[in-house]
C-alpha cells in the first residue's frame, strides 16, 4: 500500500469549559474530514466542498446528489462525542524499487484502493488532571478482561495510552454479493484510549477497516497519527505561525 506522506490537518478540539479541552493531531495525506459542524448550514457547506475534495474528478452531476449525504451522516454524529470523522483512501499500486524517483498517484483507484475509517471522541472520565497513569491503569484492566481484546500499554510522546485491537468476521449473504455466493469479510479494529491530562476526559482514537490485507500498513499508519497527538498547541511557539480553533 502507498504510505500517504505529510500532514493533512490538523485538529484542535473546542475550549469551551463545558467542552473537552483542545487536542491537536496531524491527519496524513489520504483522509478525507468529513463535514462535522454544529448547524445544518454549516454542515452543508461543507460536505460541498467535502464532496469535491473526496470525487475530485466527479463534476456537479456527482457532487449534487453526494453532499446532502454526508451532511446527513454527520447529522446524526452529532451529540454522540465525536470531534473528528475521516475516511481513509490509500492506493494499493507498490512504489517501484527500481524507479525510486517515479511519481507516484497516490489516489489513483484504478488499480485498487485500500480504505479505512478513523474517528476521534473525548469521553468524559473521572480523573484529576495528573492521574493519566491510573486512568490508563483502569482501562487497560477492563479491556484485558475480554479474551477478544488485544490490549496493550502504550507510552506515546503526550503520555500513557492504551490500544485495543479487535478482528471480527461476517458473513455477507449472497443476494449482496457479485459473485452471487456467500462472502466471509474479515474486519480490524484498532481503538486506542488517551487520557486527557488537562481535564477528565479520555480521547478514543478508532481506526475500523475491512483491508486487512493492508494490516500492516494500517497498524503503521495509526501509530504514525498517534506520535502527533498533543494537549498543548504544537505551534504556539513556532514564530510566524497560528493555528485556527476550530
Amino acid at each position: 500500500m502507498t504510505q500517504p506522506s505529510g500532514p493533512a490537518d490538523i485538529l484542535p478540539g473546542t475550549s469551551d469549559a463545558q467542552e473537552p479541552p483542545p487536542i491537536w493531531f496531524l491527519a496524513p495525506e489520504g483522509f478525507f474530514a468529513l463535514p462535522l459542524a454544529a448547524t445544518p448550514e454549516e454542515r452543508a457547506e461543507l460536505s460541498h466542498s467535502f464532496v469535491r475534495e473526496l470525487y475530485s474528478r466527479g463534476n456537479e452531476n456527482i457532487w449534487e446528489p453526494a453532499a446532502p449525504y454526508y451532511a446527513a451522516m454527520a447529522e446524526l454524529m452529532a451529540g454522540t462525542g465525536i470531534s473528528y470523522s475521516a475516511m481513509g483512501l490509500f492506493s494499493t499500486v507498490e512504489e517501484d524499487s527500481e524507479e525510486p524517483d517515479a511519481e507516484v498517484i497516490r489516489h489513483e483507484g484504478s488499480a485498487g484502493v485500500a480504505q479505512c475509517a478513523l474517528t476521534v471522541a473525548a469521553v468524559p472520565t473521572d480523573q484529576d488532571s495528573d492521574d493519566t497513569d491510573v486512568v490508563a491503569q483502569g482501562i487497560l484492566a477492563i479491556l484485558s478482561g475480554d479474551p477478544h481484546n488485544d490490549a496493550r500499554w502504550l507510552d506515546l510522546p503526550c503520555g500513557p495510552a492504551v490500544s485495543c485491537v479487535t478482528l471480527r468476521e461476517y458473513k455477507i449473504k449472497p443476494e449482496l454479493t457479485e459473485s452471487g455466493e456467500p462472502v466471509d469479510l474479515l474486519t480490524g479494529q484498532i481503538q486506542v484510549h488517551v487520557p486527557f491530562p488537562t481535564g477528565p476526559f479520555t480521547a478514543v482514537f478508532t481506526l475500523h477497516t475491512a483491508s486487512t490485507d493492508y494490516w500492516a500498513e494500517f497498524c503503521d499508519l495509526m501509530g504514525a497519527v498517534l506520535r502527533t497527538v498533543s494537549f498543548t498547541d504544537p505551534l504556539a511557539d513556532s514564530p510566524g505561525s497560528a493555528v485556527e480553533a476550530g
